[in-house]
């Protein structure tokens, strides 16, 4: 079974945690646009959606949803989102796609959060994959000093922009034994808007498409 199979079938798993009546936060990345073309199966158990990007409000409004804002829905029942990497105790590295800043208020925002990845995103520590620092452009080159400080090594993803017309500092080398102290630390550096480590709201619930099928795993 490859990749693509494995993130199909979390996305799948996920639909069962759609109740009726629910109001519904979608992340963004691959995995979610295996979810996204799932949903309109459970339309009628859905009240309202929120996108975590416009990639994603593309795709939803596409498949006839009409997307609605956090603002307007006040707080979510269930947030369903991808990740990069994910550990035992379901904290995750996320923002490959540049949506962390907006994934991460859902997240937030949400009663559930539901990840949804396919086994070669669990790890033993994270930092593997490039931690996402989404920064303001006036404080980029300040805060990759920064980060250097931390034996890190930060680039610049160059040519991108994201939905909140910011930058992003992909950080490589960065081992991340204790993720919730790492969260907080890099968040204090000015002109920092979001680290793309989630480990003071971690998933809730985490769904591993493997080999065998779907893997249901809780904090």
């Amino acid at each position: 079974m490859d990749a693509t199979d494995k993130k199909r079938n979390a996305a799948k798993a996920s639909l069962d945690f759609i109740q009726p009546g629910t109001v519904l936060g979608v992340g963004t990345g691959s995995t979610v646009n295996f979810l996204i073309e799932l949903l309109p199966g459970v339309r009628d158990r859905i009240d309202a959606v929120v996108s975590s990007s416009q990639a994603s409000t593309t795709l939803l409004e596409a498949r006839g949803f009409e997307v609605t804002t956090l603002n307007e829905v006040g707080d979510i029942d269930l947030y369903i989102d991808g990740a990069d990497e994910a550990n035992k105790h379901l904290q995750l590295i996320k923002g490959g796609g540049g949506a962390l800043t907006r994934e991460k208020v859902l997240a937030a925002a949400a009663r559930r959060f539901v990840c949804v990845v396919d086994d070669s995103k669990l790890v033993g520590m994270l930092g593997s994959f490039p931690l996402p620092v989404e920064v303001i452009p006036m404080a980029q080159a300040f805060v990759a000093r920064r980060l250097l400080k931390l034996r890190a090594q930060p680039v610049w993803r160059e040519g991108f922009v994201t939905d909140n017309g910011n930058h992003i500092l992909d950080v490589h080398d960065l081992a991340i034994s204790n993720p919730l102290e790492m969260e907080t630390r890099i968040n204090q550096i000015p002109g920092v808007l979001t680290v793309g480590i989630f480990a003071h709201r971690a998933a809730d619930v985490l769904l591993v498409g493997g080999e065998t099928g779907v893997r249901e795993m809780r904090a």
